[in-house]
């Protein structure tokens, strides 16, 4: 199980990228910190998520 923002998932084997495609984020409006760590979105295709992961997935809101 991988926690996501506080909601454990079944999703470890996962990578980052393939997470993100089955959900509504926009990669480009997002960062994500895994187990206290910024993971570059350069990294997105290559991280695999792993058992007792834990992510956190901020959301970018632009306006002014």
């Amino acid at each position: 199980m991988v926690k996501i923002n506080g909601t454990e998932l079944p999703i470890a084997g996962k990578t980052v990228s393939e997470y993100l495609a089955a959900t509504n984020y926009d990669p480009k409006r997002i960062a994500i910190e895994r187990n206290g760590e910024i993971v570059l979105k350069s990294q997105y295709d290559v991280t695999v998520l792993e058992d007792g992961d834990s992510l956190e997935i901020v959301s970018f809101v632009g306006g002014g």
